[in-house]
């Protein structure tokens, strides 16, 4: 796992942008990253296993969603996150 930091202002459309799907998928990757570190000090905490996944979830579905409207875009993002190696 890569432990990079993620500017998400390199994801926001303008000052101040915070509901764009690219600055959320940003957002929710941050966070992934973070409570991934959490868990596997801690492994027995399955609530916040479950807040996990829905946050994938989340951000799969975001991430069909900029796919949809545009391919380059989607590209971009994946690359810029890391994200399918």
């Amino acid at each position: 796992m890569s432990t990079k930091e993620i500017n998400i202002k390199d994801y926001q459309l303008h000052e101040g942008d915070t509901g764009s799907a690219p600055y959320q998928v940003a957002l929710l990757t941050q966070r992934i990253h973070h409570l991934t570190e959490h868990l596997i000090a801690n492994k027995k905490d399955f609530s916040s296993r479950r807040g996990l996944l829905t946050m994938v979830s989340r951000r799969r579905k975001l991430l069909d969603f900029i796919k949809n409207g545009s391919e380059e875009k989607y590209q971009q993002v994946i690359q810029g996150l890391g994200l399918r190696h």
